[in-house]
């Protein structure tokens, strides 16, 4: 082999310009900006770049005044985005939330007792012998769940009092409505008429706790879910437009592309996640998966997935794009 041949292959020519645009950061000289500095992320490259056309998306939802979907899975709800989520509930920026029975649980706790900063690197027998569950870095001492078994027996009593087999919706509504917490979600959300889906709310002590009344106080007393998945589809059928914020995945993630394969798919979709497409479960399933199911209708730039852990971005899109400068007049 020639010396020149050898040399085409290390240092291949490019003969097309390319037309896209140029990679650069943040200019930390001068006074800093936040809004700039997210703007930056557009050419920043790898995930920042994903969070800026979220950023984007979330906002196109806002101006195309869709009906919001928000879903997440507990571990929000034990993190601080706990108060993230109750600000765009308050604020009025979502108009339906799919969660798990565990947000439910730890909201409500919440409300009285707070959970702590622990580590990762704990000694779990320890822990176990002191009565603290850790979740992460979290710590979450066990007389939380005394505490939160006889509110929620005093709660069933008026809950189940006139019917005896009610939906989750209702459930997280009423049981909202008990709270006196301004960063409860479920207190924002029965105040703010915001409908809370549920599908598996026996899914945590919320079920373990009603298994035991059902034993030991009332026989009679369900849950019933079909009721509140007629809801979601029928709501969204009548949607003009809908989009959808996924931070995490699970069945509340599935629940809302789900419904809205009904109407022929979301219409804009944000999807925040560490799961891993390649085991094919659906939590790491991106949002073109969903395409080729119906779920989210295809548009080059209707959706997006930013791969990265929520604690991390969702504060910072929520901070970006959902700031008031988009007014939404948008009905729940």
């Amino acid at each position: 082999m020639e010396e020149d041949d050898s040399r085409d292959h290390v240092v291949p020519s490019s003969d097309d310009e390319l037309t896209t645009a140029d990679v650069r950061g943040y200019d930390f000289r001068g006074e800093f900006d936040f809004h700039d500095l997210i703007a930056s992320y557009e050419t920043t490259g790898f995930q920042a770049t994903q969070l800026a056309e979220a950023v984007d998306i979330a906002e196109q939802m806002q101006e195309e005044e869709a009906t919001i979907y928000l879903t997440f899975t507990s571990n929000i709800i034990s993190s601080g985005l706990r108060e993230v989520v109750a600000h765009l509930v308050r604020e009025g920026y979502v108009d339906v939330l799919i969660t798990t029975s565990g947000s439910l649980t730890e909201d409500v706790i919440k409300t009285a007792k707070p959970f702590k900063m622990g580590e990762w690197d704990a000694d779990e027998a320890t822990l176990r012998d002191r009565g603290v569950n850790r979740l992460g870095n979290i710590f979450v001492p066990s007389d939380r769940y005394v505490w939160l078994e006889e509110y929620l027996y005093d709660f069933f009593d008026d809950f189940f009092a006139d019917e005896k087999v009610r939906t989750p919706t209702a459930f997280a509504r009423e049981l909202g409505g008990t709270l006196d917490d301004e960063d409860s979600v479920l207190k924002q959300a029965a105040d703010n008429d915001v409908s809370v889906y549920c599908p598996a709310l026996t899914d945590s002590e919320v079920g373990n706790f009603l298994y035991y009344y059902r034993q030991g106080y009332d026989s009679e007393v369900g849950i019933e879910i079909l009721d509140d998945y007629d809801s979601l589809i029928e709501d969204g059928l009548l949607a003009d437009t809908t989009g959808l914020i996924a931070v995490g995945g699970g069945v509340p993630k599935h629940h809302a592309i789900m419904t809205n394969l009904f109407r022929g798919g979301a219409d804009y979709v944000v999807y925040i996640s560490t799961g891993m497409e390649g085991d094919g479960s659906l939590s790491g399933a991106p949002p073109n998966e969903a395409v080729s199911w119906g779920k989210i209708k295809e548009e080059r730039t209707n959706y997006t997935q930013v791969e990265a852990e929520a604690t991390l971005v969702f504060p910072l899109l929520v901070a970006t794009a959902f700031n008031g400068d988009i007014q939404r007049n948008v009905d729940p």
